[in-house]
């Protein structure tokens, strides 16, 4: 009996305990949606985009499998890498993950250096089919206005040279903080 009856009043406590986390958090939490553009530049005199690491079979691959780089790409507000307003930079990596496919695994901070969100970041992490028309990757963190984030992004290649490699994609983040 007095087992049921402490089991009962855990129950009740637990029930009160994620009641109240759920109606506080949601209380004060924002969405806000970010449109800015990725410029992954693979060539020329000051490539934003370094190959760190690859697998033998990296080379022979079609897909570039085994292949793991490091970025750190310009965040603009426009497409135009050298017309649009600079907001920060895509600082992290992307591995190709896909064996038969390109597809990549990013993991990657968009740090703002100007604007509303200056000095603010967002962690995104998933896969990214590069050839798919629009991908989705998770929101898993941030720092600043955005600490304790969470949401998604979409990528829509915009341009992507095969020649060079050079690439800009349009992200639209949803962003709950």
């Amino acid at each position: 009996m007095a087992a049921t009856a402490v089991l009962i009043a855990l129950l009740v406590l637990a029930g009160t305990a994620s009641h109240s986390e759920a109606a506080s958090s949601a209380a004060g939490e924002k969405t806000t949606h970010i449109k800015l553009y990725w410029h992954d530049v693979v060539s020329g005199p000051s490539p934003t985009v370094v190959q760190v690491a690859h697998a033998a079979a990296t080379n022979t691959s079609k897909a570039g499998f085994g292949g793991v780089v490091v970025i750190d790409d310009p965040l603009t507000e426009g497409p135009g890498l050298n017309s649009s307003r600079l907001l920060g930079r895509a600082q992290g990596t992307y591995i190709s993950a896909g064996k038969d496919d390109v597809s990549l695994f990013m993991s990657m901070n968009f740090v703002f250096t100007a604007g509303r969100y200056n000095g603010s970041t967002v962690a995104i992490m998933g896969r990214n089919a590069v050839f798919s028309a629009v991908r989705e990757m998770a929101v898993v963190g941030g720092t600043g206005v955005f600490r304790w984030a969470r949401g998604y992004a979409q990528a829509r290649t915009h341009t992507l040279d095969l020649k060079t490699g050079d690439a800009t994609v349009e992200y639209n983040v949803f962003i709950k903080h």
